[in-house]
């Protein structure tokens, strides 16, 4: 059954820390000039030869005193994130609108903490277990960063953690319109945070999906991924405005646990819900943010889609060449890129692709934009599609408020 079009709800505020940089404005500068802000790896300690997405803010970043029993590599990563635009500010003005039981969070995440537990791991107490100051039953939980969001704004409404791989950000957008909409919360601050760790820069190495240069989404010469970390939030409420979600489509396809359906028919089924809750065909939309992570497969299965169902106009591009695979991130550091499209028109190219693949057709050619642009966009999708056949499909569009 296809599903209803849903009301609209209003972004009232963003905030963005990643690889580019803290804020909507170096994000913007990043994808107007498509600069390198991709390096060499040298966060492992052993050699691991590819690029990664490093946030360089955060090694000097510090939580606030009271936050400070939460400090790890990915609670700074979030800390920064709220700090970007005022992200935190504005949700202390919601609070106070709305109480603080009537302000939801939902937080997708791949590794969340992790890396606290690699850090216990490698240095085990005398009794073998993990030394007293890793001892945390919160830190070492996928729990965590989200818990640790929820403390330091001072939220007590719902909160749950997403994680569905590449998509848990995504995923989380639908997760807050459906509270929204069932009027469990007044508002709903959605998040992605992701830092880098062993754990998944040695797992990518073992899949051999790690590029060995910056990786260039849809080249004929791509050679997988470059890992990214990010932390990027979303606070959503009911009503009208001038940045709006539109609708959102999910679905698993569940064809291997880290190849995607090589038809593309999960992608596929999350596209169509989006489109339906949305109210809108796919030739309505002006903007178009991809997956586009640089592996062989994934950029054939979503050229493919591409190519059949939007139109040939669509200004689409993959910008992962700038930010990494940001992991669970990924979906929100794609959802504030479209929505930074609607509100400034700055439509993105593709970083670090010279030339789109032959091989994945004339069509695709056409709607894949190596160059930023500027242009009026009034809707932008935004696709992710994660491990296990996890995929998710956001729309947004601009509002007459």
């Amino acid at each position: 059954m296809k599903p209803l079009p849903i009301s609209p709800l209003t972004v009232v505020a963003q905030g963005l820390a990643c690889a580019t940089g803290v804020g909507l404005l170096t994000l913007a500068d990043a994808l107007r000039s498509s600069q390198q802000t991709l390096q060499p790896n040298d966060f492992t300690a052993g050699p691991l030869p590819c690029w990664i997405g490093r946030m360089a803010a955060l090694d000097d970043t510090r939580l606030p005193p009271a936050l400070a029993h939460w400090d790890c590599r990915a609670a700074r990563a979030a800390w920064l994130g709220l700090q970007a635009d005022d992200f935190i500010g504005s949700v202390a003005a919601a609070r106070l609108r709305h109480g603080a039981a009537r302000v939801g969070l939902v937080l997708g995440t791949s590794a969340s903490t992790i890396g606290v537990s690699e850090q216990a791991y490698a240095a085990p107490a005398a009794d073998g277990g993990f030394p007293a100051a890793l001892r945390s039953e919160t830190l070492n939980s996928i729990h965590a960063v989200t818990a640790f969001v929820q403390e330091a704004l001072a939220l007590q409404g719902p909160c749950t953690t997403v994680s569905t791989a590449c998509s848990s950000s995504a995923k989380a957008f639908a997760q807050a319109e459906r509270w929204l909409r069932l009027n469990l919360v007044d508002a709903v601050v959605v998040a992605g945070v992701d830092a880098l760790c062993g754990s998944v820069l040695y797992g990518f190495a073992a899949l051999q999906l790690l590029s060995p240069e910056p990786c260039q989404p849809f080249a004929a010469g791509r050679r997988g991924i470059s890992v990214g970390e990010a932390a990027g939030f979303v606070l959503l409420e009911r009503g009208a405005g001038d940045l709006q979600l539109l609708g959102h489509g999910e679905s698993n396809d569940a064809h291997h646990m880290s190849t995607p359906h090589p038809q593309g028919l999960g992608a596929e089924a999350a596209l169509d819900g989006a489109l339906a809750r949305a109210g809108i065909d796919a030739g309505d939309i002006d903007f178009l943010h991809l997956h586009g992570t640089g592996t062989t497969r994934n950029d054939d299965v979503e050229a493919a889609l591409v190519a059949r169902r939007y139109r040939s106009g669509v200004h689409a591009s993959a910008t992962k060449g700038l930010s990494g695979h940001t992991m669970g991130a990924a979906g929100i550091v794609g959802a504030l890129v479209g929505l930074l499209t609607l509100r400034d028109g700055l439509c993105a190219g593709t970083a670090q692709t010279a030339v789109v693949d032959p091989a994945l057709g004339p069509v695709f050619a056409q709607q894949l934009q190596l160059r930023a642009s500027v242009k009026t966009v009034r809707v932008a999708a935004s696709h992710s599609f994660g491990f296990g056949g996890n995929n998710c499909v956001l729309i947004f569009g601009r509002g007459s408020a």
